[in-house]
């Protein structure tokens, strides 16, 4: 495998949670920011090789041979971000890049002591769930903030989007997994928040609010 193919095995994987039926190549080719026609030559090369299923104009979905590459990679990711955040005290907006590349180290014996060297964590900075080596994944039941109601409350577990600039934006409103969030009153007209947090009110913007996910 690639470097490139396991990041479209990959994209896929997070792609089709919301397109069940199959993820068009315009939408990988936005996800990936590249081009549809060397989106779409890839995903033939991944059919010839046994790993999605692919109709032309329907779109694309990973087969079980291919999900369990894109777990695999996944769980390296998601390891290896807890392994910068937890040992080398990398902030948590800086840590999925560097994962981005050691992702693709190819020996298995690594990531196994990797995993027992951090205590076989469960989840990664960010709140996901990190793949077992049989590529299971704990569900998680959660909420974006912006599905509560004014007086609920609940724990932050994890986040959508990991950009750089959203998760420094956290960093700058002291939000962290495990913080306790309260909603505390909801505008309207733009549909932003006011929540407490450790004592301090703050304002959320909608954009904010679906970003951030909950257990209650």
């Amino acid at each position: 495998m690639t470097f490139s193919e396991e990041n479209y095995l990959k994209s896929i994987y997070s792609l089709q949670k919301d397109s069940p039926k199959g993820v068009s190549t315009t939408i990988l080719a936005q996800y990936l920011e590249s081009k549809p026609a060397s989106v779409t030559e890839m995903i033939k090369k991944l059919d010839e090789k046994g790993l999605v299923l692919y109709q032309p104009y329907q779109g694309v979905l990973l087969n079980k041979n291919g999900e369990l590459v894109a777990l695999k990679v996944i769980r390296k990711h998601r390891l290896w971000e807890t392994f910068l955040a937890k040992k080398l005290d990398f902030s948590w907006d800086e840590i999925h890049d560097v994962a981005e590349q050691l992702e693709h180290i190819k020996s298995d014996k690594l990531i196994k002591e990797l995993d027992r060297f951090l205590g076989f964590p469960t989840h990664d900075p960010h709140g996901d769930p990190i793949p077992d080596e049989q590529g299971n994944v704990i569900k998680v039941e959660k909420k974006q903030v912006s599905q509560l109601i004014p007086g609920e409350t609940g724990t932050c577990v994890g986040v959508n989007d990991t950009s750089s600039s959203f998760l420094q934006f956290l960093d700058q409103q002291n939000i962290k997994l495990g913080a306790v969030i309260e909603i505390v009153h909801l505008q309207d007209f733009d549909k932003s928040m006011t929540v407490r947090i450790d004592g301090r009110e703050l304002l959320l913007s909608q954009i904010a609010t679906e970003n951030i996910y909950v257990k209650l």
